[in-house]
């Protein structure tokens, strides 16, 4: 049954016994039949009148909050409903209808906002951003996207990712480089893969982002950098060189060699040998940068790794001031090198002085990060020399290949290395911050 129908027949059920009532006085009255019949009608008729006026004044309130919300359902929230602010019953159903309008005209006025700042940030960006839906249909595409193809973002949306030659974009794979073609643009492209949830749905999101050209003035920073370093080393050897063997030229051309000449000889000789040897490791240092292998993963116990490279040191003030128990995601042998590298440096500063080395390590759980820790008590960090540029060196006859090996050993494992000035006292501390092996993998792009 209907709720205003309800309504009446409890009003009727309630005023059925006034109207019995009063239609048996009026009955019982002493006139006459055509007197008493008027009087019960009119009572009938005025309790009829009353019943319906009663439903009506119920579901008027009620039909108002219904119109309202249909309006809120729809979308219009402009609505509101007169008589929201009394303090019954009615009253407060009606306040709370306007304030979930009002609270919905705020919400939809933010979201009319947000996707207005999203549409222009996604028009600014240079990044390719494209959109797939369960069916792997595009369901959104920026402007940078369309150049890509060449059409319209309109034309764009709803095509299939293998229309469009972007199924293999659709792979959940980590960030990587790969070589793209589209209609019209082709090129190496940083991919970017997430998914997220629309509508309870799940839908693909790809950013694509051209390095072709970053990666091609890179590359050609990269060589000037090393024909820089090459052509300085390379003069440093060969001018010297050069001359003292037109030097030991005009010696021989002179005649007989007496022992003063031959002396001389050999000196300018051994200094050709020593140049040359010294061109020599230049070039292996080279090498040593450029064949690092990838790093082969697995469990390394640090306390292990550092009781190993404290072994391989003969010098008296070199400590372990130990750490918690930990593992971490590592080539134990690469650790090994970057660790004998920083020593070896603590060493070398901390030896003149008699000062100590010291070597520590903590355990972040938070971040799932190993940090390693050498401190010396040596002279310090220069202030202002990158020492982790290759063949940088502030020591007496350094390669400048060992911090730059420490940082490449570093990148390798998504880890970090740094050194900076003590500030308890003199010296250095080098920090190395490392994955644990409860963390997750690196992505390899």
């Amino acid at each position: 049954m209907r709720h205003d129908l309800r309504v009446t027949v409890r009003a009727a059920m309630i005023l059925l016994p006034v109207v019995v009532v009063a239609a048996a006085g009026l009955w019982a009255m002493p006139s006459s039949l055509t007197v008493r019949v008027t009087l019960i009608t009119a009572v009938l008729l005025w309790s009829g009148y009353g019943l319906l006026g009663l439903q009506a004044y119920v579901m008027a309130p009620l039909r108002t909050a219904a119109g309202l919300l249909q309006g809120l359902r729809e979308g219009n929230y402009s609505v509101r409903a007169r008589g929201g602010e009394g303090r019954d019953g009615l009253g407060q159903l009606l306040g709370e209808v306007n304030a979930l309008a009002d609270w919905l005209q705020r919400q939809r006025l933010t979201e009319v906002e947000a996707n207005a700042l999203l549409i222009t940030v996604m028009a600014e960006l240079d990044a390719a951003v494209l959109a797939f839906d369960g069916r792997r249909a595009l369901q959104l595409a920026n402007p940078a996207a369309a150049r890509l193809f060449g059409r319209p973002v309109a034309s764009l949306l709803g095509q299939s990712a293998e229309a469009l030659g972007c199924a293999a974009l659709l792979e959940p794979l980590p960030a990587r480089l790969v070589s793209l073609d589209f209609p019209s643009v082709s090129g190496r492209w940083e991919v970017r893969h997430s998914s997220f949830r629309q509508d309870g749905l799940s839908h693909d999101l790809v950013v694509l982002n051209e390095v072709s050209r970053a990666l091609r003035e890179e590359e050609r920073q990269a060589w000037r950098r090393l024909i820089r370093v090459l052509s300085h080393e390379l003069n440093n050897s060969l001018t010297p060189i050069t001359s003292i063997a037109n030097s030991l030229a005009q010696f021989v051309d002179r005649g007989p060699l007496d022992d003063s000449v031959r002396a001389d000889v050999r000196k300018g000789l051994g200094v050709i040998e020593m140049r040359a040897d010294s061109l020599n490791r230049f070039l292996r240092g080279y090498a040593t940068l450029a064949k690092l292998p990838p790093p082969t993963m697995g469990a390394v116990d640090v306390e292990a790794v550092v009781r190993r490279v404290m072994a391989l040191e003969a010098y008296p003030r070199l400590e372990i001031a130990g750490g918690p128990p930990c593992l971490i995601r590592a080539d134990g042998d690469q650790i090994e090198q970057l660790l004998i590298n920083l020593v070896r440096n603590g060493v070398d500063a901390a030896r003149p002085i008699d000062g100590r080395v010291v070597v520590a390590w903590d355990l972040d759980e938070e971040s799932e990060v190993v940090e390693i820790r050498v401190l010396d008590e040596g002279a310090g960090v220069q202030v202002g020399a990158d020492v982790f540029v290759p063949f940088f060196t502030t020591k007496l006859g350094g390669t400048g290949i060992g911090l730059a090996l420490c940082r490449q050993i570093a990148d390798a494992h998504s880890g970090q290395v740094a050194l900076e000035n003590r500030k308890d006292r003199a010296g250095c501390l080098a920090r190395v911050r490392l994955p644990t092996a409860a963390a997750r993998p690196p992505p390899r792009n």
